[in-house]
C-alpha cells in the first residue's frame, strides 16, 4: 500500500514538474538524462550522449521539479541540504546538486533502470565476448570461483554481473545485496536485500556492511554485491575466505590490477584492526578472477580482460591475464578486436579437468 502511494505521488510529480523531459523518461532507448541547468539537457542512447531541445522555463522551475520529486520519494533537498541521491519507484536513480554548489544552475542526473534480459549468447552476438571467453566464464561459474567485475561508470558492470548470475548451477541459495535493486537475476532461490538511508537525523540507516553481516547468518551459498564501494569490502573478503564459494560483486576501476588495489583500499577503510599485509594476503586468497569490461568509443561495451589473481608478494599483487582484447583499431566509429587467450593456463586447470569441464588446455593456447 505504501509503495503504491509513493508511486502515485511520483507519477503526479512527473506529470506536473518534469513535463519538459517526460518523453525521454518514457523512451525505452534512453538510458540516462543529464540536466545542466534549466536550458541544457543531454540524453544517452545506445551508449552515446546527445543534446536535446528540451528546456525548463527557468531555474526556479527546475528546482521546483527536483524538490517535488524528492518529496514524492520521501527525501529532501534545499539550500541547507543541496544534494539529493535517491531511488525512484521504477528503480531509476536520481542525483541532484543545487546552487551555489553547482555554479551554472541545478544539475540533475537520472540513470534509468533498464531491465536487462541479456544472456551470454547475446554477448556473443554483440561481439562483447568471444566464444572461448564465454565458455571459460561459464566454467568458472560452475566451479564457484569468486569474481569481481571491474569497469568504469556506465561500462555495463551490472548487466554483466546479471548475465553471470544466470550461469550459476541450480540448487543454490543466492543472497543479493544492493544499494538500489538493479540486478536482473532469473533464478529459483534468491533473497534480495536493499540498503536504507537514515532519516533527517541520520537514524535508521542500514548500509551494505550491515546487510552483508546479516546475510552470513542466513545460510547463503553465494553472496552477490551489486557494487563494492565501502567498508563492506572487508566482510566480503572474509566471506570469500570462509567457505562461501562463488561470491561476486562489481567495483569501479580501470583495470584488473586497479580493481584489486581499490578493493584493498576499501577493506582498509573498515574499523577493524588488521594490518595491511594481512588484508593483502586475504584478498590474494579470496578473489580468484577479475573480469574487466570497458565502454568503447562507439558506445559498445566489451570485455577487455579476464585475469586470475595469483597471489601477493612483498605488497605487490600478482595477476595473470588469461584472456585479453587485442587488435583494437583507433577508429571511433568502428573499433574491432577479439577477446583471445594469452597462452597462460589458469592455476585451477587440474580442477577443471577433474570436474570434467569441457574446456581443454588447447583453448588457452595463443594460436587457438
Amino acid at each position: 500500500m505504501e509503495d503504491a502511494q509513493e508511486k502515485g505521488l511520483f507519477e503526479s510529480a512527473l506529470q506536473n514538474f518534469l513535463s519538459p523531459i517526460l518523453s525521454y523518461l518514457h523512451d525505452p532507448e534512453v538510458s540516462e538524462i543529464l540536466i545542466n541547468g534549466p536550458h541544457e539537457v543531454f540524453c544517452e542512447k545506445n551508449g552515446k550522449l546527445f543534446r536535446v531541445e528540451a528546456q525548463f522555463h527557468d531555474e526556479d522551475a527546475l528546482q521546483a521539479a527536483v524538490v517535488n520529486i524528492a518529496q514524492s520519494v520521501g527525501r529532501r533537498i534545499s539550500e541547507k541540504e543541496p544534494q539529493l541521491d535517491a531511488r525512484l519507484p521504477d528503480g531509476s536513480r536520481i542525483h541532484a546538486v543545487f546552487p551555489p554548489c553547482s555554479r551554472g544552475g541545478t544539475v540533475v542526473s537520472i540513470r534509468k533502470f533498464l531491465k536487462s534480459n541479456m544472456t551470454l549468447k547475446d554477448y556473443l552476438q554483440k561481439g562483447s565476448i568471444s566464444k572461448d571467453g564465454a565458455l571459460f566464464l561459464d566454467a568458472c561459474m560452475h566451479l564457484g570461483k569468486n569474481i569481481l567485475v571491474s569497469g568504469g561508470t556506465g561500462s555495463g558492470k551490472t548487466t554483466l554481473l546479471s548475465v553471470l548470475c544466470q550461469r550459476i548451477p541450480k540448487g543454490q541459495r543466492l543472497i543479493v545485496i544492493e544499494d538500489a535493486s538493479e540486478l536482473t537475476i532469473d533464478y529459483e532461490h534468491v533473497v534480495r536485500f536493499e540498503t536504507r538511508m537514515g532519516n533527517h537525523e541520520g537514524d535508521g540507516a542500514v548500509d551494505m556492511r550491515d546487510l552483508l553481516k546479516s546475510s552470513l547468518r542466513l545460510r547463503p551459498d553465494r553472496i552477490i554485491l551489486g557494487e563494492v564501494r565501502g567498508a563492506e569490502a572487508m566482510e566480503l573478503i572474509s566471506a570469500m575466505n570462509t567457505g562461501h564459494k562463488g561470491c561476486m560483486g562489481t567495483i569501479h576501476a580501470n583495470s584488473p590490477y586497479d580493481a584489486i588495489l581499490r578493493l584493498e583500499a576499501l577493506a582498509m577503510s573498515s574499523d577493524g584492526k588488521i594490518s595491511e599485509k594481512a588484508v593483502q594476503q586475504q584478498i590474494a586468497s579470496a578473489v580468484h578472477l577479475v573480469v574487466q569490461i570497458d565502454r568503447q568509443p562507439d558506445g559498445s561495451r566489451r570485455i577487455a580482460a579476464i585475469s586470475e589473481v595469483i597471489g601477493c608478494d612483498k605488497g605487490q599483487y600478482e595477476l595473470a591475464e588469461i584472456f585479453h582484447l587485442n587488435n583494437m583499431t583507433s577508429s571511433v566509429d568502428a573499433p574491432y578486436g577479439e577477446l583471445k587467450a594469452t597462452g597462460t593456463l589458469p592455476t585451477f586447470m587440474e580442477e577443471m579437468e577433474i570436474r570434467q569441464i569441457p574446456f581443454p588446455r588447447s583453448k588457452f593456447s595463443q594460436a587457438a
